[in-house]
């Protein structure tokens, strides 16, 4: 039972599955991209998030030598190996929605 705690700490939230959601679909994603993917969150709670997901070792943040500097977010071989979760979790979500609401 630790290892599943540890995992949910990790995880927890409302937010970081559908952050990790949204770089697993596609790879690599500005702070813009990924706001617009995580429908309701906040400038300040993404950044927030992306922080402690940075900190878990599951993102990594890049910061492109461009003008105006811009932030590129990915996941880490370590982030990667929870797109299997991920996408099992998807299938799942969509299964359950044809139980409970028949489409």
């Amino acid at each position: 039972m630790r290892a599943i705690q540890d995992a949910m700490d990790v995880l927890n939230g409302k937010w970081k599955i559908s952050i990790i959601s949204s770089l697993c679909c596609y790879n690599t994603r500005r702070f813009s991209d990924i706001l617009n993917d995580v429908e309701g969150i906040s400038n300040r709670m993404l950044s927030k998030e992306l922080k402690e997901l940075e900190i878990n070792k599951l993102v990594k943040r890049t910061v492109l030598d461009t003008q105006p500097i811009a932030v590129q977010y990915e996941l880490t071989e370590h982030g990667n190996t929870l797109k299997t979760i991920i996408f099992n979790l998807t299938d799942w979500g969509i299964e359950h929605r044809k139980k409970i609401v028949g489409k």
